[in-house]
C-alpha cells in the first residue's frame, strides 16, 4: 500500500441539477475547487451541459480529487470534460485517489461521458465511481481507461464501478491492472494485451419491460443485462479510437 502524501492535493467540485418553474434544467450548484473548474457549455432543449475542465496536470501522487452530481426529478443533465485525464506519478510515491460520485432523481436523466483517463507509467491510482438512481431515473454512464501513453508502459490502476438503482445494488466490479496488480490481468482471460479498456452503462425505465438480450457485439465487446432496468457495456480495444467508436456503437443501439 503506498504511503499517504501531505503534499497532494485535495479538491472537490459539485454540480447540482434541478427544473425551473418553465421546465427548464437550472445549476443552483456549480463549484470546483483547483484543479477541477466545471463550465456551463451550450446544451439543447431543456437540459444542461457541463464540462470539466482540469486547470493543472494530474492527478498526481498523493491527490485526492472528487467530483459530485446530483440530479434532481425531472432536470437533464450531461457532463463532460475538454481532455483526457492523466495520472502522473508524484514524487513520494503515493497513490492519487479520484472519486466520482452522481445521484439521480425520479424522472432525471444524468448522460456522464467525460473523455478518456490514461494511466502513465509510474502512477498509482485508485479511482471509485458510485451512481444512485431512483426508481424512473435515467443514466447514461461512460468510463474508459488507457494503459500508458504512446509506446510506454502503463502504472497501476484500481477502478472500482458501483451502482445502486432504488437502493438495491445493480453493479459492483472492480478492476486492477499494471505493475503491481495481480497476476494474469493483462492475461486472456482479462485484457489480453489490449491497452484500453471501457464500460458503459445504461439505466432506463423502459428496460423494465424490455430489456435487452445479452449479446457479443464485437469479438472483444459484449452487451449484458444488469437485474433490473439496465445494461453494461464492456469493451476492449487495442487504442482510444477504436474503444470510442465501440462504445458510441453500443450506445446508438441501446437508446
Amino acid at each position: 500500500m503506498s504511503p499517504a502524501s501531505p503534499a497532494g492535493v485535495r479538491a472537490r467540485a459539485r454540480i447540482g441539477a434541478r427544473v425551473d418553474r418553465y421546465g427548464r434544467t437550472v445549476l443552483p450548484v456549480l463549484e470546483g475547487e483547483a484543479p477541477l473548474a466545471l463550465r456551463r457549455t451550450r446544451a439543447t432543449g431543456t437540459a444542461a451541459q457541463v464540462t470539466l475542465v482540469g486547470a493543472m496536470s494530474g492527478p498526481l501522487g498523493g491527490d485526492r480529487l472528487a467530483v459530485e452530481a446530483d440530479v434532481g426529478a425531472g432536470a437533464r443533465l450531461g457532463v463532460g470534460s475538454a481532455a483526457a485525464t492523466i495520472a502522473l506519478p508524484g514524487q513520494d510515491g503515493a497513490a492519487a485517489h479520484y472519486d466520482v460520485r452522481v445521484t439521480v432523481a425520479a424522472g432525471g436523466e444524468l448522460r456522464w461521458l467525460p473523455e478518456q483517463l490514461i494511466s502513465v507509467r509510474g502512477s498509482e491510482l485508485r479511482v471509485t465511481t458510485r451512481a444512485d438512481v431512483e426508481e424512473g431515473g435515467r443514466l447514461v454512464l461512460r468510463e474508459e481507461q488507457v494503459l500508458g501513453r504512446a509506446d510506454e508502459g502503463p502504472g497501476l490502476l484500481r477502478s472500482r464501478l458501483t451502482v445502486r438503482h432504488a437502493g438495491r445494488p445493480l453493479l459492483d466490479q472492480e478492476l486492477t491492472c499494471g505493475p503491481g496488480a495481480p497476476g494474469g490481468w493483462n492475461g486472456p482471460a482479462v485484457l489480453g494485451g489490449h491497452r484500453a479498456v471501457g464500460q458503459l452503462v445504461v439505466i432506463h425505465p423502459r428496460f423494465t419491460q424490455n430489456p435487452p438480450r445479452a449479446t457479443m457485439l464485437t469479438p472483444h465487446a459484449a452487451l449484458t443485462p444488469l437485474p433490473g432496468p439496465g445494461a453494461l457495456i464492456t469493451a476492449l480495444a487495442p487504442n482510444t479510437l477504436h474503444l470510442r467508436h465501440t462504445l458510441d456503437e453500443a450506445l446508438h443501439q441501446l437508446t
